[in-house]
């Protein structure tokens, strides 16, 4: 039934579009294999979290790849943002997890929390792409996901082509916490799907930091910084 199945629907590489083989689950091996990998859960001082010293008190940040125009990660990416490939995330998440979990930096994290979309936009795109993968990080680190704690209290217009200060401009103030004595004394792994300049991040970080006692570190799908 499934090789019938396959023949009406293939299944193909989110990357390069060809046929999957057996096993094959999202990317096939090749790409896999080539995926540009940043490795900086095991680095304290890296790129990713450079972009949050003196601006949030983050404990440790990092991406899972590398992102540039063209490249596998933007083909990954769209699935997921605009082809409601929901299982994209879960798939990216599953694994960073696998590498999480064995890092100093980030194993003791307690709480995978996404940074959300307004309830709006959530109900007219049907999925949040950072919860999908934090769905996939929280399942591979057996760890608990929390999409209720963040919540965004307004809509916001598009990042996309705005400069570092209009970035953090339009979302300032606009994340809050609910409850947020559930998540005291916790370490929270904040997680979203492309990092750039970090606005939207750094906004969500200071609006968790309310919580008392609470330690917050990053991650993320992809980064733009090499």
């Amino acid at each position: 039934m499934n090789d019938f199945i396959s023949l009406v629907y293939p299944r193909i590489c989110t990357c390069c579009g060809k046929s999957l083989w057996k096993g094959e689950v999202v990317i096939c091996t090749l790409c896999e294999y080539h995926l540009p990998k940043t490795w900086y859960h095991l680095e304290h001082d890296n790129p990713v979290s450079r972009i949050f010293w003196g601006r949030a008190p983050v404990e440790n940040a990092t991406a899972y790849l590398h992102f540039n125009k063209g490249n596998k990660v933007q083909h990954l990416i769209h699935h997921l943002k605009y082809r409601e490939r929901k299982d994209v995330g879960v798939w990216l998440g599953s694994h960073y997890g696998s590498y999480l979990k064995s890092s100093p930096l980030f194993r003791s994290a307690e709480v995978i929390v996404p940074v959300p979309l307004h309830r709006k936009k959530q109900r007219t795109r049907g999925f949040n792409q950072s919860e999908q993968f934090g769905i996939g990080l929280a399942s591979s680190m057996k760890i608990l996901l929390d999409t209720r704690s963040l919540y965004r209290s307004r809509i916001s217009e598009t990042q996309t082509r705005k400069t570092r200060y209009k970035r953090w401009e339009n979302v300032s103030g606009i994340f809050g916490v609910r409850d947020p004595e559930k998540l005291a004394g916790r370490h929270l792994l904040l997680v979203d799907d492309v990092i750039t300049t970090g606005a939207t991040l750094e906004a969500c970080v200071h609006a968790l930091s309310s919580i008392p006692d609470v330690r917050i570190s990053v991650a993320t799908i992809a980064t733009t910084r090499n």
